[in-house]
């Protein structure tokens, strides 16, 4: 089924920028590419309950748009994978910028609602403060169930990738009441005395992670 792009009739940066990323489902497709490449599978199981149509036609806009590109891999792996251009790269700080402002407002979760590895790197991503972090280096492991996602600061810069990663300093397990804890509703030791938080390393690291990543 072929769609029809929406155009605002306004010559605007950001009427331009609405008409090229505006569309339902095209962020978030942004949004995981920025955590990395990924074959069409992957990004529609990271992104339940879009139709395959729809996805199939939302990466044919950003495709054409210049702001995805598909690459086929090299032997001896099989297959092809969507990976954002240069272009659409630059789309990082307007979508960390977003990810902040909607942080904000999201609450507890909904009974419909699920979690992903793409949206747990995000959160971290627009959650952390390179200002808070200073010259530290320290790696951490959060799990929240099956998921897992990795986050190393280091001089005031953030690498966040998903799966493990060998070695952390710290291993946070934990679920809803990670939100509490980026917003500061609750402090890391009493998440830890309520058992809204699991670790596996030193406390203070923990106290660290509430000052570098929040809300």
């Amino acid at each position: 089924m072929a769609m029809v792009r929406r155009s605002y009739g306004q010559h605007c940066g950001f009427a331009r920028a609405l008409e090229l990323i505006g569309e339902r489902w095209a962020l978030l497709i942004v949004r995981d590419l920025l955590v990395g490449e990924k074959r069409f599978s992957e990004i529609q199981r990271g992104l339940p309950g879009i139709p395959t149509n729809i996805l199939t036609a939302r990466l044919n806009e950003l495709e054409d748009s210049g702001l995805v590109r598909r690459r086929v891999l090299a032997r001896p792996a099989k297959g092809v994978v969507y990976e954002l251009t240069e272009d659409g790269v630059q789309l990082e700080e307007a979508v960390v910028a977003l990810g902040r402002w909607g942080a904000r407002h999201l609450g507890d979760p909904r009974e419909d609602e699920t979690v992903t590895e793409d949206s747990i790197a995000t959160a971290l991503r627009t959650t952390f403060r390179p200002e808070a972090a200073g010259k530290a280096k320290v790696t951490y492991l959060l799990r929240l169930g099956p998921i897992e996602v990795h986050a190393r600061v280091h001089d005031g810069g953030l690498t966040v990738g998903r799966g493990p990663v060998a070695k952390p300093d710290l291993v946070i397990e934990t679920g809803p009441a990670l939100r509490l804890l980026l917003a500061r509703e609750v402090s890391p030791s009493d998440a830890l005395k309520k058992r809204l938080v699991k670790i596996t390393g030193e406390p203070k690291l923990l106290d660290r992670f509430a000052q570098m990543f929040r809300i």
